[in-house]
């Protein structure tokens, strides 16, 4: 990708008439639909390059990189055409990105960027005090790597760089999956949140390890749980049931299916001396949650923070049943009085969507429902408001009152 920005040393990406519209508003994605290819040919474009991106009229609408290969196939970086993507450039949007979180959270745990949230489409980095793990999703991205490394050294100067290259999405932008070291970097680290701490693995973890997006949301837990049962369903590294434990829970049970999060959970509980409060349930969470049920066990709190059932709009339907059947057992296993936390990170599923869910779960079983709270992502994961798609995290607080 060429770094200089400009309309006389880059081609010219032209859009159709009229399909400037979600640009002009702030949008910064262009899809291969949108492009006038009798003027300017896809094909005639390398993966990752750079564009001048034009209205059907010649208006210079900013400056990005281009995938003809992909449904998106143009992602904005600039509304200035002359912008240079130097290691400067990324020093600015970096500094930004810092300054919102230095000012939220007392220690340096968050993510740093969250791509179109904040103005870097393709680039995701997670700050683990002296170490960062950076996923780099898009081949214009990956051609700006260098300059990018350069400006995370220059203005955090880490001891080590872990680029974690196993997102599916690089496959379909044509990119490798091979992890890379740069520096210093330590399998695990440990973090604390909410009263607990946690050992995370950096290389094999799910994303880049830790879920700092629920951060508010366990937080929010905390409120509920003490002397209380508590069910904490895919349970992952234990990050909402070993915290309820920490602010008073007086049981808790947390359900994994995956062997190694299982051992990373005994772990984390022997970490915080939590032995005779946490207890852990081996298996699938649907098959284990049935199985308390038909065993007449009761919980006076239910997680359900299962991975995302709906990936592809073609999903939805599917998905969407997922959800019902979850929550319906979660419900099931629900204490009259108690509170049912339910969550979804498909992007797909609208909050007003998972709401009608636990109305029609709660209904099936002549149960009342009261949502108490509003759960979203954390504060390191900003919403572009113009980009709906960077709103994905959804988390209801529900009362079941007694009968």
């Amino acid at each position: 990708m060429q770094k200089m920005i400009s309309g006389t040393n880059l081609p010219v990406l032209k859009l159709k008439k009229n399909e400037e519209r979600r640009l002009l508003a702030g949008h910064l994605w262009v899809y291969s639909n949108e492009v006038d290819i009798g003027k300017t040919p896809l094909t005639g474009f390398e993966p990752g390059s750079g564009v001048v991106i034009q209205s059907a009229v010649g208006k210079t609408l900013g400056a990005g990189y281009i995938n003809p290969h992909s449904l998106i196939c143009a992602r904005l970086l600039s509304r200035r055409p002359r912008t240079v993507f130097d290691t400067a450039f990324f020093v600015r949007r970096l500094r930004i990105a810092l300054e919102l979180r230095a000012g939220l959270f007392a220690s340096p745990f968050y993510r740093l960027v969250y791509g179109e949230g904040d103005g870097l489409p393709g680039l995701i980095i997670d700050r683990y005090a002296d170490v960062l793990v950076v996923q780099i999703t898009t081949a214009g991205m990956e051609l700006l790597k260098e300059e990018l490394l350069a400006a995370l050294q220059q203005l955090l100067a880490p001891a080590g760089i872990l680029l974690r290259n196993d997102n599916p999405m690089r496959a379909l932008e044509g990119l490798p999956l091979e992890p890379v070291v740069i520096g210093v970097v330590p399998e695990t680290v440990t973090l604390e949140e909410g009263g607990a701490r946690f050992v995370v693995p950096l290389g094999t973890g799910q994303k880049t390890g830790w879920f700092y997006d629920q951060r508010s949301n366990r937080l929010a837990l905390h409120k509920y749980v003490r002397g209380k049962r508590v069910l904490d369903a895919f349970s992952y590294r234990g990050a909402w049931g070993i915290q309820a434990a920490a602010a008073g829970a007086e049981d808790v049970c947390c359900v994994e299916s995956s062997a190694s999060a299982l051992a990373a959970l005994q772990i984390n509980i022997a970490l915080n001396g939590q032995e005779e409060s946490v207890r852990l349930a081996g298996g699938d969470a649907f098959e284990l949650i049935s199985d308390m049920h038909a065993g007449g066990q009761k919980f006076d709190v239910v997680i359900v923070d299962p991975p995302a059932f709906i990936k592809r709009r073609k999903d939805i339907r599917k998905g969407e049943q997922g959800y019902f059947r979850l929550n319906r057992l979660a419900l099931q296993v629900l204490a009259p009085g108690g509170i049912l936390i339910s969550c979804s990170c498909s992007m797909h599923l609208a909050e007003n969507r998972l709401q009608g869910i636990l109305l029609q779960a709660a209904r099936q079983q002549g149960r009342q429902l009261q949502i108490l709270e509003r759960g979203f992502q954390a504060m390191d994961h900003p919403v572009h408001p113009a980009i709906p798609e960077t709103a994905y995290l959804k988390a209801l607080f529900c009362r079941v009152p007694p009968a």
